[in-house]
């Protein structure tokens, strides 16, 4: 770190312990009982949290959500050039990880949303694909029955190159 940068954040330190809380003019029926929390202003909160800016917690979803992004840039795409595998792995991700949110400690809301959001994209890709199917066929069971077969035979070639790569390792 520069000396320029450390200067400033070693003078931005004594700002922020400083930081009178917007709360305290409320009276005591605001405050928290827990000292250390009410001499910490909301920038060492957000910074001192379990889920706050230096974990993991915050810059997973943080970046995850170009995957929302660009899921959401695909509606615009034809439903003949969308992945059914890719949208369907999207849809499950998004599906297992929300409930995964509300189970872990600490619940990591941020991480719930966005994946719930990537849910729903791939919900709405997997439905586009679908109509477009059985549009071509004619009838939704076809349609099914295709996607069906796509999602078992891309399920096999993974599970038969898995079996190789072992197969390989050992020999």
């Amino acid at each position: 770190m520069s000396r320029v940068g450390l200067r400033f954040f070693q003078n931005s330190r004594a700002a922020f312990r400083n930081a009178q809380s917007p709360f305290r003019r409320f009276g005591a029926r605001f405050q928290s009982s827990d000292a250390a929390a009410e001499q910490q202003s909301t920038f060492q909160r957000l910074w001192n949290s379990p889920v706050g800016v230096k974990t993991v917690h915050f810059w997973a979803p943080v970046m995850k959500w170009a995957l929302v992004i660009a899921g959401i840039s695909d509606l615009s795409r034809p439903a003949e050039k969308l992945s059914l595998t890719q949208n369907g792995a999207l849809t499950a991700t998004g599906a297992i990880w929300t409930r995964w949110c509300m189970i872990i400690t600490p619940k990591n809301y941020l991480l719930a949303a966005v994946n719930f959001f990537l849910g729903c994209v791939g919900v709405v890709q997997v439905g586009r694909i679908y109509n477009y199917r059985k549009s071509l066929e004619g009838s939704s069971t076809e349609a099914a029955k295709d996607m069906e077969k796509e999602v078992v035979d891309s399920a096999k070639n993974v599970a038969a190159n898995a079996e190789a790569a072992v197969e390989k390792k050992s020999a």
